[in-house]
């Protein structure tokens, strides 16, 4: 087996620590801890029972599943085998997932829930290359699928009568090898696989433990979907560092089980930590008045300290330590109380969330990357934060500011290009150098900002990513509609204003009767909000969970080239609609 691969990490890691704990789990009621022993034996018995159903080197495995145990052991087995994991994730609709198997010609598919097994075999027949669907947690049905116990089973079987280990089986595993595709939407739509070798995240692994400084001493508490590639990659980085991972039982559970598990790191998207933030407001709503004037003066002056903090002054006064003692410790134990370090990925983070935790004693450190970068691009370092900014490249990643202001990089991270894809790949990887799509600016000491977007794909606060085209040409189909922007930037969801095609209103409001004077009053009309809430869930029914528009406005204006919302070429100007239509943006996201 040749070092630098994701196998090679974890066997590794077995060889090193074999009785320690290496994951955590919570079954009946009770954390159980899995030792790097038995980890090994069930990769390993999951790598011959795969190998059993065909899956052989170069091969791709789907995945379907939220964040667990059995996703780390399909990947590894996966990888052990030599074939390509593609992750898919469960919010998406059965044609989307079908469209992403069918491309990648998955020969095995791993699936996870009853609704999700339901799901797929509605589109089972238009994946002619699927030959077997392994049921992690639901009952399978005929020929074609087979329980993941029964095959993690028939796997120990064929160890046990004499065939291959699992250190023999990953020998031929080598860092160019392909180890995932996963598809990422671009501005059209149409999913991109972006190919992924062993090399490029063993490489990402490395340089982000160079910046984030973790050990075996450390726990993480593991809730982000690791269908996601900074999750994923945060995964080898930990197994790397020789850490403990524990897996939170689900998103609804992740307060109550950093409690529980009290880990030390913590990897999360902005949203995740928004929400904490406005926990942590809410129940000091529930406080007396003492109480409340208690936590205001605290939690100034531990902004005090966080503001000198990033200002280099890390000297604390006596009333600093005294807040940081009463209130940011009582804040710290409500969330386990050894929180040592956080790690912000996947899009923007507010400063002022970011100064937040600071306050409290809990650093959060900000980057940046993109799939096709395995992702990590830049970091903020521990103890030289910067907020806005997403910190410094990490070692061995080279960044620079090309045309129009866009970042671009290369270095061992890089994507071999978009699978199946030439043209696409051509596009992003020009004389060496990725084209990410982002706008930025390098300050003196080498620290990232990010100042705009190229691409008009919304990346929401959880990490997930929309493409606004299809979904506005969609609305657009209606008669009722001129023009469909989709907005939600680092926002919990996507919004739609919509500007109206007047002549077809005011043909309605007449046939009708039921509205009459200006645009503005026809826009106002409950009848008319009536008519584009239809709209909204005609198109709203085609589209996963995290696409969905979960508030709209009706514009009483057109959107023109002359008032400056469209370009020369008649597309949508965003950053003006955000700006021109800010108090309405406001409006939709207040109290979220």
């Amino acid at each position: 087996m040749s070092a630098g691969t994701l196998i090679g990490i974890f066997l590794d890691q077995v060889e090193r620590r074999r009785d320690a704990t290496m994951f955590m789990r919570k079954r009946a009621g009770q954390w159980e801890s899995i030792a790097a022993s038995r980890a090994f034996g069930d990769v390993g018995s999951l790598a011959l029972g795969l190998d059993a159903l065909g899956v052989r080197s170069g091969d791709r495995v789907g995945l379907i599943a939220e964040t667990r145990y059995e996703w780390m052991l399909t990947d590894l087995a996966t990888l052990a085998n030599g074939a390509v994991l593609v992750p898919v994730y469960p919010t998406l609709t059965a044609e989307q997932t079908q469209r992403v198997l069918a491309h990648s010609e998955c020969r095995v598919l791993v699936i996870a829930g009853e609704a999700t097994l339901a799901k797929m075999r509605s589109v089972r027949a238009q994946m002619p290359a699927l030959q077997c669907v392994v049921c992690i947690d639901a009952a399978p049905q005929g020929d074609g699928e087979r329980a993941f116990m029964d095959v993690i089973a028939a796997g120990a079987a064929r160890h046990t009568a004499g065939a291959d280990g699992l250190r023999a089986r990953a020998q031929d595993v080598r860092p160019d090898d392909l180890a995932t595709i996963i598809y990422t939407s671009g501005t059209t739509g149409e999913p991109k696989g972006a190919m992924l070798t062993h090399g490029n995240i063993a490489s990402n692994v490395e340089a982000c433990l160079e910046v984030a400084g973790l050990t075996g001493d450390d726990l993480a508490l593991s809730f982000l979907p690791l269908c996601h590639v900074f999750e994923r990659m945060s995964a080898y980085a930990m197994l790397r560092a020789g850490m403990t991972i524990a897996y939170a039982e689900s998103m609804d559970t992740v307060a109550a089980n950093l409690r529980e598990v009290r880990p030390t790191i913590v990897t999360g998207v902005p949203r995740f930590y928004e929400k904490a933030h406005a926990r942590v407001l809410e129940r000091v709503q529930g406080m007396s008045v003492f109480q409340r004037r208690l936590f205001a003066w605290g939690l100034e002056q531990g902004r005090r300290r966080a503001r000198a903090h990033f200002a280099g002054d890390d000297h604390t006064t006596l009333a600093m330590r005294l807040a940081d003692r009463i209130v940011g410790g009582g804040v710290r134990r409500n969330m386990g109380g050894r929180l040592r370090l956080c790690v912000s990925g996947g899009a923007a983070l507010n400063p002022e969330t970011m100064e937040f935790f600071f306050a409290i004693g809990v650093p959060v450190i900000e980057g940046y990357g993109l799939t096709e970068t395995s992702p990590v691009i830049c970091l903020n370092p521990p103890g030289r934060e910067r907020p806005g900014s997403v910190g410094r490249p990490v070692p061995g990643v080279e960044v620079r500011i090309g045309d129009q202001g866009e970042i671009l990089t290369r270095g061992p991270h890089v994507m071999k290009g978009y699978f199946r894809a030439e043209e696409a790949t051509r596009e992003a990887l020009r004389d060496g150098w990725f084209h990410t799509g982002d706008v930025g600016e390098i300050d003196a000491e080498g620290y990232l900002r990010i100042t705009d977007r190229l691409k008009d794909l919304i990346v929401l606060a959880g990490g997930k990513k929309v493409a606004p085209q299809p979904i506005e040409v969609a609305f657009k189909r209606s008669e009722l509609i001129a023009e469909a922007v989709l907005l939600g930037e680092g926002r919990p969801f996507v919004v739609c204003l919509v500007a109206p095609e007047f002549s077809a209103l005011e043909a309605a409001a007449r046939a009708g009767g039921w509205a009459g004077g200006s645009r503005a009053d026809l826009v106002a009309s409950p009848q008319v909000r009536e008519l584009i809430a239809a709209e909204i869930e005609r198109v709203n029914l085609g589209l996963a969970k995290f696409e969905t528009v979960k508030g709209f406005a009706v514009l009483g204006e057109e959107l023109t080239q002359e008032n400056g919302a469209l370009t020369p070429t008649l597309k949508v100007k965003r950053r003006v609609i955000v700006e021109r239509y800010a108090d309405v943006l406001r409006s939709l996201y207040a109290g979220h």
